[in-house]
């Protein structure tokens, strides 16, 4: 696997396709971004976040190129943490630990190119199999917020995960 920049011509269309139920959006945005994705309110929102926190959307593909998965990635500078944000895996390569390669692939590039101390994420306490996934990573629960997102008449909590550089 590797990471490549993300090429809006061509990886919208194939992305678009991988979050197609609500709840599952939800998740995976925590309503940064409309349901079902749009092109326009797609890229408006990934260049808000590269102005709030420097977010940067990478795509993870196979060894022949494929589009397997997505991944942004910031570093805030007065912390010297980085954060992994926006992860999506292909549904038809999920359970097959491609998600497991791209946040390690991903925290790499954070520690290694943007010179992190410690990569971090959120994920809604509610999304067992992404809990799972960052867990096989290496990342270890930091902290939680219960009842930081609602949806519909669920209340998700927030649960901030991070890998020091010396468990990669």
């Amino acid at each position: 696997m590797r990471l490549r920049a993300y090429v809006p011509s061509h990886d919208f269309e194939i992305i678009k396709n991988w979050i197609t139920d609500e709840r599952t959006h939800a998740m995976w945005c925590a309503g940064h971004m409309v349901f079902p994705l749009e092109r326009e309110d797609y890229h408006a929102a990934l260049a808000k976040m590269f102005d709030l926190h420097g977010d940067c959307p990478f795509i993870a593909v196979d060894d022949g190129g494929k589009p397997v998965g997505m991944i942004c990635c910031s570093v805030n500078y007065e912390t010297n943490e980085s954060m992994l944000a926006f992860v999506a895996v292909d549904p038809r390569q999920r359970g097959k630990g491609v998600g497991r390669e791209m946040v390690r692939l991903a925290a790499k590039y954070c520690f290694e190119m943007l010179k992190a101390e410690r990569v971090q994420l959120n994920v809604f306490d509610v999304n067992e199999p992404a809990r799972r996934c960052y867990g096989s990573a290496g990342f270890t629960v930091r902290s939680a917020t219960e009842n930081a997102f609602a949806y519909k008449d669920e209340k998700w909590g927030r649960v901030n995960m991070v890998l020091e550089r010396s468990r990669l």
